[in-house]
């Protein structure tokens, strides 16, 4: 590793390209990372820590501008190569505490993205407690232009996931004229997460963008907490990016002398043009490439699931057998039993839950005989857990160790007639183990939906360990475990399901195959979900509801079918009750998709209308392939006060300006679709001559047009 006297003053030791940053030493050895061409003071120290008795030099809301920040400075650093990654580790030290810290910063030559994560060692004499501390700090952005920046934000609900948002950047942090009192604000523009949830408010993913088309974008890699905050420092813009800390979540670490503490991981994607499409398409990129590999993320099977607007957690054999058929008929190839399947409690299974061992009243040849169904109609069968509770009338809330649960003040936790597992204690990860053996490796079941219904709230508490510490040591036990299932059964498909889309995280993702991204019952209702979670998962893994239904009309299955054909199609619904035009619309659908699916992997979404408001007549999204691209518009029932009234809509497609392009309607052939392709303008009109319609569209591209 590169020396403290190797490295002056000016110095840079690592720089990015394609997104403008660079990191350089500056006065005294500190190391600050920002745009080129600024100077210290507008730029961040590479590393924020709060810690007790080391606090900040400018008191406030920021999390920057802490004392031990400033005083961490240059150790060493080298570049190695992992693979097809670059990693630059940057070590810093602080002479007043003898903390120390390594900054892994990972990125591809030509890639838009950075991968950041901290690792801190206490080689001082006394324990520190820290309260704080950054995954990536950097500054310096967009100086002198800050009137030009926008925005752009993610709410998250249950019901209502992926909500983006946009605001002028100053009118989040506004002008202050800080040369009048010498001093900056002491607020920021800040969104963060609350309890085990991880994204029951808000996506862990935000943006910056101007008007000439750079972007910056972010994503934090936690289920455990996490924060950001942007604002001005010095006349420029600034990002910092964070895991649990103190203020939010309850979360404190101690460091005796010679422990060390990780930060979660965060991401940087940016572009110099293109906008927030752009920068999309290259954290679309970097997801893919820091995930594990999978077979599921190429195959993508159709999965059924019996769950949504179909048995919503009553399933039996008699109700399963005919379903089971339908669905084979139909086209999919998982199966899923979902919730339900284990209950045999006269009074309800939801706070009975824990045992996960299957009901003998809803399968009297037992479950093997629904499992062997689904096998013998060539599809994968797929089971419903959620491993992570414990029922308050379960057995196993009396025989597993009070260790083995989340706790606060020496009080086991109950959220919704549930308790909480902690899988660092050896008993609870055992008994999890003992229930995946059984319903994996006995029965031969190739899919687990994994749900997690409650927000157990700040996390569990243990000694002098805090109750943040408590819940980040039990996500970080938790995916250990799930790498360890995957490690025994290497194509056991998983699936992320948060009650829908509310830990919809990429340190979950990184791991599992599927995410569920929403319960939303209201096929209406889901479009603006489907075309926004490309924001906050890859396409590929980004399950989304199709319900058709016996008395939908034409128009309403297709519909339905047309929003999940996006990403993964999650089907359910009576396919057994449909007429026979009902059913072919729907196998017709997924013999569509099964056409087009192995050119999801590849293709990187874009938001021809911008990304949807909730109340949007008109949605589009787009996916850019190869050779062509791929284009689902809806047209709903206006919303009150909405101008997209008409039938027909125009659809900029910039980028395909000047080509020759052939819109062909992939699917339904029921919409009445009407195209036009105007290619010296780039624009594509389209004519859905009824509400509560959508199309898919293939978007062949062929030579360019002569100029003449």
């Amino acid at each position: 590793m590169t020396s403290a006297v190797e490295a002056a003053e000016g110095s840079v030791l690592w720089s990015q390209e394609v997104l403008g940053l660079r990191a350089v030493v500056g006065p005294g050895g500190s190391v600050r990372l920002g745009a080129p061409g600024q100077d210290g003071d507008t730029l961040l120290p590479l590393v924020e820590v709060a810690a007790t008795g080391h606090g900040r030099t400018w008191s406030g809301e920021r999390f920057i501008d802490t004392a031990i920040g400033e005083r961490l400075a240059h150790r060493g650093h080298e570049t190695v190569q992992e693979g097809e990654w670059h990693r630059t580790t940057i070590a810093l030290a602080d002479p007043v505490t003898g903390l120390t810290a390594e900054v892994s910063l990972r990125t591809r030559p030509g890639a838009g993205f950075v991968r950041s994560q901290v690792r801190l060692v206490n080689e001082g004499a006394v324990p520190l407690r820290l309260e704080s501390v950054s995954s990536l700090a950097l500054g310096g952005l967009a100086a002198g232009a800050l009137d030009g920046l926008t925005l752009h934000w993610a709410d998250n609900d249950w019901l209502a996931e992926c909500r983006w948002r946009q605001a002028p950047f100053r009118d989040q942090v506004v002008r202050l004229n800080r040369a009048a009192h010498g001093h900056e604000g002491r607020g920021c523009f800040e969104r963060f997460s609350q309890g085990s949830w991880s994204t029951g408010r808000h996506l862990p993913v935000a943006a910056l963008t101007d008007p000439t088309g750079r972007a910056w974008l972010w994503q934090i890699e936690s289920s455990a907490g996490w924060r950001y905050e942007t604002g001005e420092r010095e006349g420029a813009a600034y990002v910092a990016l964070f895991g649990p800390d103190d203020a939010h979540h309850q979360w404190q670490q101690v460091l005796a002398p010679g422990e060390e503490f990780s930060t979660v991981p965060a991401t940087l994607a940016g572009v110099a043009a293109g906008g927030l499409d752009a920068a999309f398409g290259q954290l679309t990129d970097c997801r893919r490439r820091m995930r594990r590999g999978h077979p599921d993320h190429t195959a993508l099977p159709v999965i059924y699931n019996d769950y949504m607007n179909t048995l919503m957690g009553d399933p039996t054999t008699e109700k399963l057998l005919p379903l089971i058929e339908a669905a084979a008929a139909a086209g999919a190839e998982v199966f899923v039993v979902d919730a339900g399947w284990y209950d045999d409690d006269a009074q309800g299974w939801w706070d009975a839950v824990g045992a996960w061992e299957p009901s003998g009243r809803r399968f009297p040849g037992g479950i093997q005989q629904v499992l062997d169904a689904v096998r013998e109609h060539g599809m994968t069968p797929g089971l419903w857990l959620e491993p992570e509770v414990v029922g308050v009338r379960s057995p196993l809330a009396r025989t597993l160790p009070p260790e083995a649960f989340f706790r606060r003040g020496g009080i086991r936790v109950t959220e919704h007639g549930r308790h909480h597992l902690d899988l660092r204690h050896p008993a609870a990860r055992a008994h999890l183990d003992r229930v995946v053996d059984r319903i994996v490796g006995e029965w031969g079941v190739g899919y687990l939906k994994l749900d997690y219904n409650i927000n157990v709230g700040p996390g569990t508490e243990s000694g002098e360990e805090g109750a943040g510490a408590g819940l980040l040591g039990h996500h970080r036990a938790h995916l250990d475990w799930l790498g360890a299932v995957l490690d025994r059964y290497p194509r056991l498909i998983l699936e992320n399901c948060g009650s829908g889309g509310l830990r919809m995280d990429y340190a979950q993702l990184a791991l599992t195959q599927v995410q569920s991204t929403s319960d939303q019952q209201d096929p209406l209702r889901c479009p603006p979900i489907a075309a926004a979670a490309a924001t906050a998962v890859t396409p590929e893994q980004a399950a989304v509801w199709a319900y058709p239904q016996p008395h939908f009309d034409p128009d309403l299955i297709a519909f339905t079918l047309t929003g999940a054909m996006t990403g993964r199609i999650h089907l359910s619904g009576f396919l057994d009750r449909m007429d026979p035009e009902q059913f072919d619309l729907v196998r017709t659908g997924l013999a569509v998709y099964k056409e087009l699916r192995a050119e999801i992997p590849t293709g990187l979404p874009f938001w021809p209308l911008g990304l949807p408001a909730w109340e949007d007549s008109w949605i589009a999204l787009g996916r850019r392939g190869a050779d062509a691209d791929w284009l689902t518009l809806w047209r709903r029932d206006p919303a009150p006060g909405d101008d997209a009234t008409g039938s027909t809509r125009t659809v900029p497609l910039d980028h395909l300006r000047g080509a020759r392009v052939t819109p062909t309607l992939l699917y339904p052939a029921t919409a009445d679709a009407i195209t036009h392709w105007d290619a010296a303008h780039g624009r594509l009109t389209v004519t859905l001559p009824r509400p509560d319609t959508a199309v898919l569209l293939r978007l062949d591209r062929t030579a360019p047009l002569q100029e003449t």
